[in-house]
């Protein structure tokens, strides 16, 4: 089979021809038709990454395809099927072989596009925000990035929770795509100043002088203005550093104000929350096939064009969600 594979630290994968993977006992092997991107790759290559596998090594986290072998205590009826699935790594590969019960069934409707394109992002936004922040109905959250691939599910997540969204973004165009999403107010933070502007929304809408949760993908400089963004007693998730500046906690804010920081690892939720974990996909996968959420997919690359996928997100002209297509096109249901 072909898959890119990563062969030494900090360099982007090349396409190798590789043995196609063997089921064994308790797992299955599928066919990959879709597989999305995520910043994690972008650092999981450069050995950046709370996971680091040995090199080399195929990036790539989450697949969608159909079942094509089962190995040893699995039931074979599972052949033929579309599933989706979260992987440690190896998505950006034509077959990969994963535990049988890492993965979910595609409901039908669902292309493996959106299958692909759903699971981290919106994963990672709804334990995060639900579960995690206990986000309630009719609070205020302020979505950093929220043009981005987790961006942009944040402020759907938190709007089908029943909260009041304000989104910050880059440019014209990427506030655009934070509105179409839902949020309720969109601040530029190229041309204005953050913590300013949060207080004028509040102050203008009668709100208390600042936000009750704060979901940011960033970090840097915009973690210590969220600090300063929230109420007493709000709390901070920490999803991410995409500015590459992880910041260093104040204690003696947290103190006088009362702030909880959340540190929020979608992967390690799952691993020690099943219980949540299950009932929380269920949740979103309710929704995907409602049509309450829609993943927003900007571009999709073939196999063999991983690394320009990789450079749209390191110079930040992604928006939303990209997807490696990653054999050629077949039902996609």
């Amino acid at each position: 089979m072909r898959a890119m594979m990563c062969e030494k630290i900090g360099t982007d994968p090349v396409m190798r021809t590789v043995d196609d993977p063997v089921a064994a006992a308790g797992e299955v092997v599928i066919d990959v038709y879709a597989c999305g991107v995520n910043f994690a790759d972008t650092l999981i290559i450069a050995g950046k990454y709370q996971q680091k596998p040995e090199f080399p090594f195929v990036p790539g986290f989450e697949i969608a395809g159909v079942v094509s072998a089962t190995g040893a205590g699995v039931d074979a009826a599972l052949n033929g099927q579309r599933v989706m699935a979260m992987a440690p790594h190896g998505g950006f590969a034509e077959k990969i072989a994963l535990p049988a019960d890492r993965i979910i069934p595609i409901p039908d409707g669902v292309s493996f596009d959106d299958a692909a394109a759903f699971q981290i992002t919106y994963g990672t936004s709804w334990f995060a925000l639900k579960y995690r922040a206990s986000l309630q109905g009719g609070e205020v959250v302020l979505v950093h990035g929220a043009a981005g691939g987790v961006g942009i599910t944040a402020v759907e997540c938190a709007k089908i929770l029943g909260a009041r969204v304000i989104a910050t973004a880059g440019g014209p165009e990427k506030c655009d795509i934070a509105r179409q999403h839902g949020a309720d107010f969109v601040i530029d933070y190229k041309s204005a100043d953050i913590v300013t502007s949060v207080r004028e929304i509040c102050q203008r809408q009668g709100w208390p002088a600042g936000v009750d949760v704060v979901y940011d993908p960033v970090g840097g400089d915009v973690f210590s203005q969220s600090l300063r963004c929230t109420v007493p007693g709000g709390r901070l998730l920490v999803i991410g550093f995409a500015s590459g500046d992880i910041p260093q906690i104040p204690a003696n804010i947290l103190l006088v104000k009362n702030i909880a920081v959340l540190g929020f690892y979608f992967g390690a939720y799952l691993d020690q929350n099943p219980e949540i974990a299950r009932q929380g996909m269920g949740e979103l996968l309710d929704n995907l096939a409602a049509g309450y959420i829609t993943p927003s997919i900007s571009q999709c690359f073939p196999l063999a064009d991983v690394p320009r996928a990789f450079a749209a997100l390191r110079d930040r002209t992604a928006t939303s969600k990209m997807v490696i297509r990653c054999r050629e096109p077949a039902s996609q249901g």
